[in-house]
């Protein structure tokens, strides 16, 4: 049998929460993964428009969007009930998940993971 779950770990960007304003995921440690995907859990959309990004940085401080070249598949506004996952192909050591929002009152629930696989030791739970 494969053992997949002692090869990967996820670590929350965007906690589970209703959210009406802008939010910038916590930046998620890399290092020691060789590979990563992001997933952007969507339970009600009630208003507004929420669109999911990803950036990337070096350093845990200065971040900036990452390139379609970096990114595996692609992502698009909310819709309720949803899941979107893409994967990153890039060297950046932090990722976090962005959400950028408009016209909403009350908002959509959402959270964001990132999934860091390809482990240079395992297990890694």
């Amino acid at each position: 049998m494969k053992d997949f779950k002692n090869n990967f770990d996820v670590v929350n960007s965007i906690d589970p929460d209703d959210y009406i304003a802008d939010e910038n995921g916590t930046g998620v440690d890399l290092r020691g993964f060789d590979g990563s995907a992001i997933v952007f859990s969507v339970g009600t959309v009630t208003d507004g428009t929420h669109t999911p990004n990803i950036q990337e940085s070096d350093d845990n401080s200065n971040w900036s969007d990452i390139s379609a070249d970096d990114q595996h598949g692609s992502l698009v506004d909310f819709v309720s009930d949803t899941n979107q996952l893409v994967g990153y192909r890039g060297n950046k050591r932090y990722l976090r998940a962005v959400l950028t929002i408009s016209g909403a009152t009350t908002g959509a629930q959402a959270a964001a993971l990132v999934a860091r696989g390809v482990p240079h030791h395992s297990p890694v739970n």
